[in-house]
């Protein structure tokens, strides 16, 4: 830029100087060309000064999902209580442990916790909750979360399909005609009529792939 004005501060004492037509066309055109190329230039550098970082700073990371499964529960006469166990979480902001409830589920999500986030969802809860007076715990390198039991009376295990599987597990009482899958059959109705819409679905569900599965086995034979 500085050879630039340079070039131009001389082409405009020639122009001052010279007195033929056509020499003065020439300079003129020159000097035209020579303010234009300066505009650009210093345009171009206003540019770069305002939008250049005072300092370099690294790009953020996304932060992954990643699901939690594992934790433990215990119960009082009016709270459910859920232990989370995630390393170094007291060190995370406050506002970066979320905990949403509704009547009968509630969903944690922990963001950026050591480059990730920490999610766990837990839907069809034994028994409805309170969720206005259900909340989370930060403690060292556990999260806890309490759910208010909308009755006081003691929980089995924390949800209805953990329910489901331990009754399944279990023999089903006979009939009258001591017919065992009738005895089964009694269990899940009894299940189904006392479950809500989501486990009717889950139940429902099951019979279906029930019912195709041993079709299939029948035309295969």
């Amino acid at each position: 830029m500085e050879e630039l004005q340079k070039d131009l501060d001389e082409v405009k004492q020639l122009l001052e100087k010279a007195t033929r037509k056509r020499v003065r066309d020439v300079l003129i055109v020159e000097q035209r060309k020579l303010e234009t190329e300066l505009a650009n230039k210093q345009q171009l550098q206003a540019g770069e000064s305002v939008h250049k970082p005072s300092a370099i700073v690294p790009p953020m990371s996304s932060a992954y999902t990643v699901k939690i499964h594992n934790y433990g529960w215990d119960q009082s006469d009016k709270f459910v209580k859920i232990y989370i166990t995630l390393n170094g979480v007291q060190n995370v902001p406050a506002e970066n442990v979320q905990v949403q409830f509704t009547d009968r589920s509630f969903d944690l999500l922990v963001k950026d916790l050591n480059g990730k986030n920490h999610a766990m969802t837990v839907n069809n809860l034994l028994k409805s909750i309170s969720p206005e007076n259900s909340s989370r715990k930060v403690k060292t390198d556990t999260v806890l979360i309490m759910l208010r039991k909308k009755t006081e009376s003691k929980w089995e295990c924390l949800t209805q399909v953990e329910k489901l599987t331990k009754e399944k597990k279990e023999p089903p009482s006979l009939d009258s005609d001591g017919d065992p899958s009738a005895g089964l059959m009694n269990v899940l109705k009894k299940i189904y009529d006392e479950g809500d819409d989501e486990m009717k679905r889950t139940l429902n569900k099951a019979w279906v792939e029930s019912r195709e599965k041993q079709m299939k086995g029948e035309m295969d034979l």
